[in-house]
Formats: C-alpha cells, sequence, structure tokens
C-alpha cells in the first residue's frame, strides 16, 4: 500500500484494502495532483544572503540590523552575508552553518540542501538581547557546532532511520509510525489512529511540569502523530516546555489547534479563519525552522488539524516541511498524499492557514 513504510511487517492486503475502502478521509490521488501555483514565494528576505548596512559589532566587524514583518535582528559578517536570525518574542534562532542536503528516496524525489542550523535558545529574543550576557554565552557555544539542531532531529524519525538509546537503554529515535491501524472499519474512519504523543513513542510515562503525567499507551509503541512528533523534536529533544493538554500548564500545547491559537513564539503568518478564503496569500515571510498550520478535514470544523516544521527550499525552489502523516505512516518530506510543498497550489499549499516562529 502507498501509505505503508517498506522497513514495516506487512500487513494483510485484503485488511488494509477493506481499511482504505471505509476510509472517507484519504483521497490520495486527487491530493497528488498538482496544479498551477497560485501562493508563491517572491521574496526570501534575509534568507537570501545579500548584504545590507547596519550597526557594525567590534568582534571582526560583524552588524546587526533590524528588520520588520516579523520583527528581528540580523548578525551579518565582515563579509556582509548572514550569520544569524533572531525573531522578537521567539526562542528559535537560524545560524549559518555547513550545507547538508536532507532526502527521503522512497517516498520524494526532493532534496533539501541548506545551510541554515535552527536551534533553541535559552530565553525569548528581544530588540537588544545581543548585549546581554546569557545571548553572548549561548551563542559562543553553538556559532560553529555541528550538534544536532531541529532538522537533523526531525530526520531521526523518518523511514528508515537507525535507532538511537539513551543511557538508560530507552530508544529515544528511530524509525516513527504515525499511529496504529485503525482496526474499527468505521465508515468514513481515518485509516490510522491520531493522538500518539511523545511518550508513547518512548513508552515511558512523562511527569509534566503542571503535575499532570503523560501514559504511553502499547499499542501506540513507536508511534507519533503530527503534534506528537513536533512535541518529540522540539520539546522532548530541543527542551522547549510542554503543555500537558491544549489547557493545562505553560509551553507548547498538545495539538495543531493548540499550537496555533497559543500565546508561544511569534505570528509569521497570522490566523484569520480556517475556510478556503483564509489561505495565506504569499508565504515570504517564512524561514526553516517555522511551524506551519493546516485545515485538512471538515469534520474537525473551526479546529486546525496539522502541524509540520518548514525545512527549507528543495532543489527546484520549492519551500517544503516535514511532518507525521498517516498516509506515510510516519515523519516524512515525501509525495505521498500530496507533496510537501508550501508553494504552488497543491494538496498542503492549498490548505495551509497559519504559521508561527516559537
Amino acid at each position: 500500500m502507498a501509505g505503508k513504510k517498506k522497513s514495516r511487517p506487512v500487513v494483510s492486503g485484503l485488511v488494509v484494502l477493506a481499511l482504505v475502502a471505509t476510509s472517507g478521509y484519504l483521497t490520495l490521488e486527487l491530493r497528488k495532483q498538482e496544479m498551477p501555483g497560485v501562493t508563491e514565494v517572491r521574496n526570501v528576505g534575509v534568507l537570501d544572503g545579500g548584504k545590507a548596512s547596519g550597526a557594525s559589532d567590534d568582534k571582526g566587524g560583524a552588524a546587526w540590523s533590524r528588520l520588520e514583518n516579523p520583527a528581528r535582528s540580523v548578525l551579518r559578517g565582515s563579509d556582509g552575508q548572514i550569520k544569524a536570525v533572531f525573531t522578537d518574542g521567539a526562542r528559535l534562532a537560524t545560524l549559518t552553518g555547513p550545507a547538508r542536503t536532507f532526502t527521503e528516496p522512497a517516498s520524494t524525489s526532493s532534496k533539501v540542501s541548506t545551510t541554515d542550523w535552527v536551534r533553541l535558545m535559552p530565553e525569548p529574543w528581544k530588540k537588544g538581547a545581543e548585549k546581554q550576557k546569557w545571548f553572548k554565552d549561548w551563542y559562543a557555544e553553538y556559532e560553529d557546532s555541528k550538534e544536532d539542531d531541529l532538522f537533523a532531529i526531525s530526520f531521526q524519525y523518518v523511514a528508515g532511520a537507525p535507532q538511537k538509546k539513551d543511557e538508560q537503554g530507552v530508544a529515544y529515535a528511530g524509525d516513527a509510525n504515525f499511529g496504529p491501524l485503525n482496526t474499527t472499519g468505521a465508515e468514513g474512519g481515518d485509516l490510522r489512529l491520531e493522538q500518539s504523543d511523545f511518550y508513547d513513542y518512548l513508552g515511558l510515562p512523562y511527569p509534566f511540569r503542571d503535575g499532570q503525567t503523560g501514559s504511553p499507551e502499547s499499542m501506540r509503541a513507536k508511534s507519533l502523530d503530527c503534534s506528537g512528533f513536533v512535541r518529540m523534536v522540539l520539546g522532548y529533544r530541543t527542551r522547549y516546555p510542554l503543555m500537558s493538554s491544549d489547557t493545562s500548564g505553560d509551553g507548547l500545547p498538545r495539538t495543531a489547534n493548540g499550537m496555533a491559537r497559543s500565546d508561544e513564539g511569534a505570528d509569521v503568518l497570522p490566523l484569520t479563519g480556517v475556510s478556503a478564503d483564509d489561505r495565506p496569500s504569499a508565504i515570504d515571510q517564512l524561514q526553516p525552522g517555522d511551524l506551519v498550520f493546516f485545515k485538512l478535514d471538515a469534520r474537525t470544523k473551526d479546529r486546525l488539524d496539522h502541524v509540520g516544521i518548514v525545512l527549507g527550499y528543495d532543489t527546484e525552489g520549492h519551500l517544503i516541511f516535514v511532518s507525521s502523516r498517516e498516509e506515510i505512516n510516519g515523519p516524512t518530506i515525501g509525495d505521498v498524499g500530496g507533496v510537501s510543498r508550501l508553494d504552488g497550489n497543491g494538496y498542503y499549499a492549498k490548505t495551509l492557514r497559519s504559521a508561527k516562529r516559537l
């Protein structure tokens, strides 16, 4: 089946056919169809590496400048090239480092070659933070670091990713499922069950800071739904604070809808509504590491129901994101169920509604 990873045990063909037949939500062939693009990337802003004037730093002629929409500080080297971007109200920073290429040949021909490294700062950025000790110490540690960043961590859960264990023997990374097969056979039901969070993948209880404890379900072992994947990468692995639900605690909420509507971070593409008319007309402001939110399913009414992480531009110039999806059964930048492009007029481009920089 198209949505099944080859590396996993084969499910009976008759069972899979029956499940697909009862899934009114899956319209894979329609999603694969690409129409001429209507949402374009007209200006990649500070990500083009061009030169700009700004206040000179006393270290090696580096210069700081300010840009708007969203408000952010840009650090450039003595050669005028971008070294880092810091957005007001956000803890995620984009640093320039060695080039890397991310691919997923089993499900897409897209290749993303990037010099962007996205890392979590200890505090949200604000104008003038470059003069504070916490930032100077943090930047000195990560300016030239090759330690796993947001993207390296994300690709530790795609199909075929090798298992990684901590000192206690807990597998914290490796090929992840989206969720267990939905065997109820209910008409209009999804192929796979949602609600698999990071602690389900780990198979361990997780004590949240609000006193609640996440209790894993054995049938969800090694599974991450779309928001569970984001919480694994940004929360458990990168240490961004996590809420136990959409309403309890502080930090990143449990669901895509909760994340999109929370006060966390900076709104890059503000949410104006969930209808087709509320699709952003341009995505110029997006940069690697941003969370993007989608309206895929009419059954969820006013709720946004999918979230992913912007990866960058592929070798054909399309803006690509990574997310966990039921059609391919796990994290992917692939084309099964709709190509992972935010520009153009494909399935996910048409259903994009907002974006946030944490």
